[in-house]
């Protein structure tokens, strides 16, 4: 039986770092995204040129196509599970770089990292309004991702949770 070939893992790079041997860094996870937003263009062209119902997000539809253009180290479990650290290098690259690098120092592995950018993100959200629809929507590069589940979540808990805690304090006045 074919053997489908396994992706190299990502490993914590500092912003510019080239990971060595089998391993990719996040520079290249985040060259990904932006081979997505590519991909994404040229279905849209396609479905303007027949006249058909045209993606603004990236769907199922733009996965397929990146596979059948030979781009079959793009996969959608994968990029939907770094999504929200992508958000993060797109709203505020100088904390998402110091993130990168503290995780680099203390040798910690990807899977912390991507934990650890969810509350950056949920910071950004709170002084937004909590919206964080309108975050992804209003950003150029963002705009074509759905909004993570857990992220969503995230902001929902962090959110119910200070409003609790201020009708708390307003109420011991």
């Amino acid at each position: 039986p074919f053997e489908r070939q396994r992706e190299h893992p990502f490993i914590v790079t500092v912003p510019g770092e080239v990971a060595r041997g089998k391993k990719n860094g996040l520079d290249y996870l985040f060259h990904l995204y932006e081979q997505c937003r590519e991909f994404l263009l040229q279905v849209q062209n396609i479905a303007k040129e027949r006249g058909e119902k045209c993606p603004t997000k990236v769907t199922n539809q733009v996965f397929r196509f990146a596979k059948k253009a030979g781009a079959t180290y793009i996969n959608k479990p994968k990029m939907r599970h770094y999504v929200h650290c992508y958000a993060l290098h797109c709203l505020d690259e100088e904390t998402s770089n110091a993130l990168r690098r503290a995780f680099k120092e203390r040798g910690e592995n990807v899977g912390a990292w991507r934990q650890a950018c969810y509350k950056p993100l949920v910071a950004i959200a709170a002084r937004q309004g909590w919206d964080i629809d309108a975050i992804f929507n209003s950003h150029p590069r963002l705009s074509i991702w759905y909004v993570p589940t857990k992220l969503r979540q995230l902001c929902h808990a962090e959110r119910s949770s200070n409003n609790a805690s201020n009708s708390i304090s307003a109420g011991k006045g």
